[in-house]
């Protein structure tokens, strides 16, 4: 069953059956007003996670993203619901780009920033007298996200811009007229700074092409090679005041967000007459465990050979080694740190060793007394597997498709990552709510994964693209206000 809600997720939440589904995996809004999107201004209310703990089975667990910087309101909005907070699990990943500010750039800027800020502005105005809205500009630029910067408005809009030449052409035809100021403006487009134009070049650097550097420099879509390289001068502060602070910025590089792992209360007095009658309150711990070493996402950091387990024809440390000799295919217990299985993430843990079939002890003495003797056991593990220690964490693999299947999201998570999450805490064949579900990718890993799944969404471009991925052309029974 797949039930897409369309509107108000705390209006969509009341047309559901008190204790009707199992489990709860979210993304929802930071509170950081990302990309200045207006469903980004704050983190859920406790409003929402009271009528979410409604429609919960008692003993239903719930896995919510957050991030750094408001991770501390969305837990106690959560935790003032009445849900028990049980962990934090967290995501960890390499590609992450850094939003920090150059201070010492920006002091040597200055004498340029209000004359070029009034420009950016005066254009700005010009578009919107045009009577242009920002999705008709992102329609024209494919899959920019610039409409808002080319609308930006006097006092809440904080990053006007002016369109760059390939902009202008793309959406020409959206003006009636285009006047030469607007022309020059656009081949210009900034002011110069004598300070900054006095910065003498020290040296270059390599930077792999992104997003975000193909809008900057007007590159068009098509022409647009991820994997080349650009050069980006280093140069060195011009002024004092620049000096003074050369080397400063203003924020980290982002690598880790937050999913709050919370239950909401038993029914009954213990777990088991709670899982008897409701069918939750428990983690599906064999379901998610991790693979003990032969997994092709960390191959390359397992070292197998002389001190992994052989089997008997001498064979590798593979899961069908392990089995020949009795050792458990389940993997390692659950952890509450997942990694993307990044190079950048790979390189920060330790190589390490552990697990191995147990050796005979025959020694009888301690302080304590004596010991039993114990025979060579195989099923216990106890030292030989060795590599790198990101092989005891669950490697979500992101993928491409996630970004090609019409989803613009720009705070897609990779689906893999929500069926592990979706998994760890459904049971089999149960039902999994996501309040925002965004582009789907909760839903579409509920599937997968065999679960129900209830979704909300109010902003229409992103219910429709959540519909096309979740239901993925299937002939499902899919039911809710626009069905």
């Amino acid at each position: 069953m797949i039930n897409l809600l369309h509107g108000d997720c705390l209006e969509q939440m009341k047309t559901l059956d008190d204790n009707s589904v199992d489990s709860i995996v979210s993304d929802p809004p930071y509170g950081i007003s990302f990309m200045a999107k207006k469903w980004d201004y704050d983190v859920p209310s406790v409003e929402v996670w009271n009528e979410a703990m409604r429609v919960l089975k008692p003993g239903g667990h719930a896995l919510i993203a957050c991030g750094t910087r408001t991770q501390h309101r969305m837990v106690v909005n959560i935790e003032d619901a009445g849900f028990e907070i049980r962990d934090v699990v967290s995501w960890i990943y390499g590609s992450g780009f850094p939003k920090s500010l150059n201070v010492s750039k920006a002091i040597d800027k200055m004498d340029a920033g209000d004359a070029q800020q009034a420009r950016r502005y005066k254009f700005t105005e010009w578009v919107r007298s045009n009577g242009i809205t920002p999705k008709q500009i992102n329609i024209c630029l494919g899959a920019s996200d610039m409409g808002r910067h080319y609308t930006d408005i006097l006092p809440t809009g904080k990053q006007p811009a002016i369109m760059t030449r390939e902009h202008l052409e793309a959406c020409r035809h959206l003006f009636s007229e285009v006047p030469q100021w607007v022309e020059d403006e656009c081949d210009k487009r900034s002011v110069e700074s004598e300070n900054f134009k006095r910065r003498e070049v020290v040296g270059t650097r390599k930077a792999v092409n992104t997003k975000k550097h193909r809008i900057a420099c007007a590159v068009s879509a098509e022409g647009f090679d991820k994997t080349e390289s650009h050069i980006i001068d280093i140069t060195a502060p011009a002024t004092d005041e620049a000096k003074q602070w050369d080397g400063w910025g203003t924020a980290l590089k982002p690598s880790c967000e937050f999913f709050t792992l919370c239950r909401k209360p038993l029914s009954e007095k213990t777990i088991a007459k709670n899982v008897l009658k409701w069918g939750t309150g428990g983690i599906n711990i064999d379901g998610c465990r991790v693979e003990s070493g032969d997994s092709a996402s960390l191959a390359r950091n397992n070292k197998e050979g002389d001190n992994g387990w052989k089997n008997a024809s001498g064979g590798k440390n593979t899961a069908a080694a392990r089995a020949e000799q009795g050792l458990s295919p389940q993997g390692r217990f659950p952890a509450n740190l997942i990694h993307d299985g990044s190079q950048e993430v790979l390189d920060l843990f330790p190589e390490t060793k552990s697990g191995g079939p147990a050796k005979s002890r025959t020694k009888d003495g301690n302080i304590y007394g004596k010991y039993k003797p114990i025979p060579n056991d195989p099923t216990k593990y106890n030292g030989g597997d060795q590599g790198s220690a990101a092989r005891f964490f669950y490697c979500p693999k992101a993928s491409k498709k996630d970004r090609n299947e019409g989803n613009n999201h720009p705070t897609v998570k990779p689906t893999a990552l929500m069926a592990y999450l979706c998994r760890l805490i459904t049971p089999t064949g149960g039902i999994v709510l996501d309040p925002y579900m965004g582009s789907g990718s909760t839903g579409k890993a509920a599937v997968q994964e065999g679960f129900s799944f209830v979704g909300c969404e109010l902003d229409e471009d992103y219910f429709d693209i959540a519909t096309a991925r979740v239901t993925n052309g299937q002939d499902l029974e899919v039911r809710g206000e626009n069905f």
